[in-house]
């Protein structure tokens, strides 16, 4: 399998994204978008930065049972629901001081949105790899 990452000449300077991710890859694996529930079924308590701590949580999880690595990532949608660039801003941050920090270094989008699937849901994030 082979990741390649890159900013072609002519594309603005990303804040740690690439604009293009190239694949060849024996399999791929798509997550379902990684919501902010607890084992439980319960939504993660604290916020912003508690639901997108328990999101980083089960997508490294996810990643794990099927002998994945955050390396692996080679592309990220991240839903925030807030039309508030600070509170955007501060996911894109707490994602890249965690660690599954390396997925956030391939192809990925972040978006704020007007709502999600669960009642009080902050987050959620589609996450692609490649083994």
């Amino acid at each position: 399998m082979t990741i390649e990452r890159s900013n072609p000449d002519g594309l603005h300077a990303t804040p740690g994204y690439h604009h293009v991710t190239r694949v060849q890859a024996d399999t791929l694996i798509y997550l379902a978008g990684q919501c902010p529930l607890q084992v439980s079924g319960e939504l993660a308590a604290g916020g912003l930065q508690g639901q997108t701590a328990q999101v980083i949580a089960n997508i490294l999880t996810a990643l794990k049972s099927v002998g994945a690595t955050p390396e692996n990532v080679v592309r990220t949608v991240i839903y925030v629901a807030s039309s508030d660039r600070a509170d955007l801003g501060a996911v894109w941050a707490q994602l890249n001081e965690s660690p599954l920090a390396p997925a956030f270094t391939t192809a990925s989008t972040l978006l704020g949105v007007a709502q999600l699937g669960f009642t009080g849901q902050l987050v959620e994030i589609d996450v692609t790899a490649a083994l």
